[in-house]
């Protein structure tokens, strides 16, 4: 059986950032951080959520915990003031190549700015989407600091 193009993609864009990552595909999805949690027997705060967001018109990326919900408020804060949104679904895809659901921590087709959860950091391993809302993979919170230039911060509502 062949892999979407978009599992494809970011494996690529992995690769070429010297990761070697083990994709798993779940058929059931993966959509929700609860669904992710069971398919892949983790807990919930070990799964990465890539939320595209809007500062002004300049889309950013905040990787945040599975059950933690980002404060807009905050986001705005930590990016000096700008007014911040939620991207809608087009928005997201435009700024990452990527549907909502499936959107990976990085393997963009441009650098996106990156705000990373601390709550992430607490855990050995997090699970981020892979491309596609029922495809995963595994990674440490400090290679994916390194792979998605991601900046740690506190956003969380």
């Amino acid at each position: 059986m062949s892999r979407p193009s978009a599992i494809e993609r970011f494996l690529a864009a992995a690769e070429g950032l010297g990761l070697s990552l083990q994709v798993r595909e779940f058929p059931e999805g993966t959509r929700t951080a609860a669904d992710a949690a069971r398919a892949v027997g983790c807990q919930v705060g070990q799964i990465v959520k890539s939320l595209v967001f809007l500062a002004g018109s300049e889309p950013f990326l905040a990787l945040t915990s599975g059950p933690n919900r980002a404060d807009t408020a905050r986001l705005s804060e930590i990016l000096g003031g700008v007014p911040v949104r939620r991207a809608d679904p087009e928005e997201a895809r435009g700024a990452t190549g990527f549907a909502i659901g499936g959107t990976p921590p990085f393997g963009h087709p441009r650098r996106l700015r990156v705000l990373c959860d601390r709550d992430l950091l607490a855990y050995e391993q997090v699970w981020a989407a892979a491309g596609t809302p029922n495809a995963v993979f595994p990674i440490g919170p400090e290679d994916l600091l390194r792979a998605s230039g991601a900046e740690p911060a506190d956003f969380k509502e």
